[in-house]
């Protein structure tokens, strides 16, 4: 063990996913099993550079588990990006005695924290939240099976109102740059088509499909469409598009957005992140720092933070085949 590690700072960076809460709460409790103090940094870096700390113990963390967002609050610094303003984080650190820090968010989180650390040689670790599961380095980011969760369940609700009206709809999900909401959502909810941008489909094979659908007796389709996709410039040019060339569908369009993020975090999502609070913490006691936790092969794995932020998470191939034959 790090003896030199006396208090541990969290905080939650970024954008919210569900199971940050309950990330917290393992950071939390992980210390206190350990004999070492615990503060909360409140909204993320810009926090850090005002000193916005609170002292948390493993009574402050009860009942959080369950809830989405995050008790710490998120905020994008500017300020963090300048010399100035890191110098300012430190000098706040070190006021509070805190000897180390777990950031939980994404690429931009790791990416502070990774300068912040070598620039004053100072330890951390990375815990994996965002629902886009664009990661490198784990199989699972916090939030991605919620998200999967209330994705699916709306794009059921959409269904019955599709197959009553005989409607055509195109139902936008986030992910940004990758395609893994789109693609396991739309398998999991049975989509006539899926539109990711890794697979390129092309407006005039999507029109085919949607007319071999209509020709083997559905009067009704879900096309699942991730935001990042590149066939149009959004999900409403792909209407107006299809209402030029199909004239037999009625369309319309849903756009999930930020529901996406909220509601009470998935059992998985739950579970992942005390596992993840643990391994971060006792790493840092162990000595390492400036790794990302990650989830591979269903262990705890450490991916060095750059490379967690330079990789590039990979869309699962079998699953893609899979689409495409559920989809004939």
């Amino acid at each position: 063990m790090n003896k030199n590690i006396k208090k541990i700072a969290v905080l939650t960076s970024g954008g919210d996913s569900p199971g940050m809460n309950a990330a917290i709460r393992s950071v939390v409790r992980t210390c206190a099993y350990h004999n070492i103090n615990c503060v909360g940094i409140y909204r993320g870096y810009q926090g850090m550079i005002e000193g916005d700390f609170k002292e948390m113990d493993a009574r402050s963390v009860k009942d959080i588990i369950n809830k989405g967002g995050t008790i710490l609050k998120s905020a994008r610094s500017n300020e963090f990006r300048t010399v100035e303003g890191r110098k300012k984080a430190y000098e706040k650190l070190k006021e509070a005695n805190v000897d180390a820090l777990v950031a939980v968010g994404g690429d931009g989180t790791f990416t502070g924290a990774m300068i912040f650390s070598s620039e004053y040689d100072f330890p951390v670790m990375g815990i994996p939240g965002t629902i886009d599961n664009d990661i490198f380095g784990t199989s699972h980011t916090l939030g991605y099976d919620t998200a999967l969760n209330t994705v699916v369940d709306v794009i059921d609700k959409i269904r019955d109102t599709a197959s009553s009206h005989n409607r055509l709809f195109f139902i936008e999900v986030m992910g940004r740059d990758v395609g893994h909401i789109a693609l396991n959502a739309g398998v999991g909810a049975g989509a006539e088509e899926i539109l990711i941008p890794e697979e390129d489909l092309g407006l005039e094979r999507l029109l085919e499909s949607l007319r071999r659908s209509k020709r083997s007796g559905k009067s009704s389709s879900i096309v699942v469409v991730a935001e990042g996709d590149k066939i149009g410039k959004n999900v409403f040019e792909l209407k107006d598009y299809v209402d030029e060339n199909l004239a037999e569908y009625e369309v319309r369009v849903s756009v999930l957005g930020h529901m996406q993020r909220g509601g009470s975090p998935s059992c998985f999502d739950r579970v992942l992140a005390s596992r993840m609070g643990v391994k971060a913490v006792e790493s840092l006691l162990e000595g390492k720092s400036n790794y990302m936790v990650g989830l591979l092969n269903d262990k705890m794995a450490l991916t060095p933070l750059d490379q967690a932020i330079k990789g590039q998470s990979k869309i699962n191939l079998e699953l893609l085949r899979v689409s495409d034959i559920m989809t004939t």
